[in-house]
């Protein structure tokens, strides 16, 4: 047997402990698996006041207490603690940074008070990243690979391949980047530049400098051994205008040989009909007459009439531009007009959260709206409703149509990186498809395809069949972990 792989995954929010977006779900699961194809791969966070070290039976490392760590001119005291992420087959350290100053707000990027990134963010992930080289240093633990997320943690490859370049810890170590999102880059004023600690050198545009002020995202990109995003689709969209790129278009364009889009995959000890305790009765292909009682307690929960003829289309999201809802908001008379419902589970921007507060109100036979988040309800959504709405922008990877999908939920979705890349068309592909899909980012062509949908599911043969495909698609973790072990050793195999 190959001897096991050593791999420091780094990522800025990990679910159970701290969660914002997907990056959460991908920085838990990925790990898991890795682990149980047998290599030693370690967590790495910061220690944000949500995690409660009593709740996670998180212990000191006391030879890793009161770290001095330089961010400027400034000099912050780090101290590592440790925990585990464990299921029923795997156990995966987790390490926690933690420095109160910088940590423990109320919550991760954002002053809820403003709305605006918090002003020290430069500070709070500047020591973050050199508080994990420093930790590897003072645990002796050499890892082969490490594996960085988002520009929280970007400044890592530079420093790694500057400042630390002849620490022998890490001489053979290599260095993958993956950009779950591109439009996040942790871009800050040049003044910030001195708080890196790097050469003076690297400021400059083959380094980390982005008109005038420092990227981070863009100091993982041009560090980094390889660079990795959510999905295949996404990873051409990112270099191919700047509605992807957001300015670092170009920069992708010269790492294109060092890119690859691998897909995220699905937590399936999770997001499982056939085990899944948060929804009113488990279902299969096989039984899949059962989820007509999920349907049933979906319409019960938002006060909607109840008719297994009436298709119930589910959205959970966040409420922002991004992910369609003005394409939504344009066309929601429109849809009203069609023999359907619509339940909504999400908060985000206030227009949003307003526009289905007060439709819920208008329209009480049709819609239902939940403002916020429940995950019970999230999963009573994917199980009871017959279609899922996702007309996104651009969407890197996306989970819930893969959800859906598992849930026999049929997706209604724009053409876009993980979208394009998992849900095919029914009406292109009635032997093979297995959703609804619409090119343009255009309010019309959303409507079409709800229109598609909605036609489909009259003819209960086209769709039972449909649905059936659906739930045999397998997004789970397994194959993309591979994947990127197989990133790993060909990294390590060169010079």
């Amino acid at each position: 047997m190959a001897k096991p792989l050593s791999i420091l995954f780094v990522s800025s929010e990990v679910i159970p402990f701290a969660k914002t977006g997907g990056l959460a779900d991908v920085s838990a699961a990925l790990p898991q698996v890795v682990r149980e194809l047998g290599h030693d791969i370690r967590i790495i966070m910061p220690k944000y006041a949500a995690v409660s070290d009593r709740k996670f039976k998180i212990h000191d490392i006391k030879r890793l207490t009161d770290m001095p760590i330089q961010v400027g001119e400034k000099t912050f005291l780090g101290s590592v603690k440790s925990s585990f992420l464990t299921n029923i087959k795997t156990k995966v350290q987790v390490y926690f940074i933690s420095n109160e100053q910088l940590y423990c707000r109320s919550d991760l990027y954002v002053d809820p008070k403003t709305k605006e990134s918090w002003p020290d963010n430069d500070d709070r992930f500047m020591f973050f990243s050199r508080g994990v080289i420093e930790t590897l240093i003072r645990l002796g633990w050499k890892p082969d690979i490490i594996h960085l997320n988002d520009w929280q943690s970007g400044l890592i490859a530079a420093l790694l391949k500057t400042e630390y370049a002849d620490e022998p810890l890490f001489k053979n170590t290599k260095v993958v980047f993956t950009v779950h999102n591109a439009a996040y880059q942790g871009v800050f004023p040049k003044e910030s530049f001195v708080k890196t600690g790097l050469p003076a050198k690297t400021f400059k545009m083959d380094g980390v400098e982005f008109h005038g002020q420092v990227n981070l995202m863009k100091a993982g990109l041009m560090y980094a051994d390889a660079i990795t995003t959510v999905s295949p689709t996404y990873a051409k969209e990112v270099r191919s205008s700047k509605d992807f790129g957001y300015g670092l278009e170009e920069v992708f364009k010269k790492k294109a040989r060092k890119t690859y889009g691998i897909l995220n995959g699905m937590d399936e000890t999770l997001w499982n009909p056939e085990v899944d305790k948060l929804i009113t009765k488990t279902y299969s292909a096989e039984t899949i007459e059962d989820k007509q009682a999920n349907k049933k307690a979906l319409c019960d929960h938002f006060k909607l009439p109840y008719d297994p003829k009436v298709p119930v289309i589910g959205i959970v999201s966040r409420l922002a531009d991004q992910k369609g809802f003005d394409l939504i908001e344009e066309k929601l008379e429109d849809l009203m007009k069609m023999d359907l419902q619509l339940v909504v589970l999400g908060s985000g921007e206030k227009k949003y959260e307003d526009l289905f507060t007060k439709a819920a109100k208008k329209f009480k036979k049709k819609i239902g709206a939940h403002i916020g988040f429940d995950e019970g309800l999230a999963h009573l959504i994917e199980a009871g409703a017959d279609m899922f709405l996702m007309p996104s922008k651009y969407e890197p990877c996306g989970l819930n149509q893969m959800y859906s999908l598992r849930y026999g939920t049929l997706p209604i979705v724009r053409s876009t990186g993980g979208l394009a890349d998992t849900v095919e068309d029914l009406n292109a592909k009635p032997k093979t498809g297995t959703g609804f899909v619409f090119e343009k980012y255009q309010a019309k062509q959303m409507l079409d395809a709800v229109k598609r949908a909605v036609s489909a599911f009259a003819d209960e043969k086209i769709w039972t069949a449909a649905m059936k495909r659906a739930m045999a698609k397998d997004y789970s973790w397994g194959a993309s972990a591979e994947k990127y072990i197989e990133l790993y050793k060909n990294l390590l195999k060169k010079k």
